[in-house]
């Protein structure tokens, strides 16, 4: 439902069919709105990755974010990360089906990112 603003008798706005909190958009934010969120999950697109080379791939996070936004994601199910025997140890993140299921929108995203004008930019 959409929300409306209207004016009663005396003047007074009133909102009819605002969002119950959180609504849908704000949850979907609030699961992928986070800074390199949907980053991660893109580079995750091809297959498994190790940590090192999808710190290198988002170039501007420091390891400590990354690392903070995986746990989310894979504490979320959009992300599985598996423990390699090997020497040294290894650290493989892959993107999960559920994962999978933002890279549509992702994709829109980044299209219409494309699109803006070049010095339209995001207040960091």
């Amino acid at each position: 439902m959409d929300a409306r603003v209207e004016e009663d008798a005396k003047g007074r706005r009133q909102v009819h069919g605002a969002c119950v909190e959180p609504c849908a958009i704000e949850r979907g934010m609030r699961i992928i709105g986070g800074k390199w969120t949907g980053s991660i999950l893109w580079h995750l697109k091809d297959g498994p990755v190790r940590f090192n080379d999808l710190a290198r791939m988002i170039g501007g996070a420091s390891k400590k974010m990354i690392t903070e936004r995986l746990r989310q994601l894979e504490a979320q199910g959009l992300v599985s990360r598996k423990v390699m025997d090997t020497a040294p140890v290894s650290v493989h993140y892959e993107i999960t089906e559920l994962g999978r299921t933002a890279l549509g929108f992702l994709d829109e995203l980044r299209n219409w990112s494309e699109t803006l004008p070049s010095g339209m930019n995001a207040n960091d």
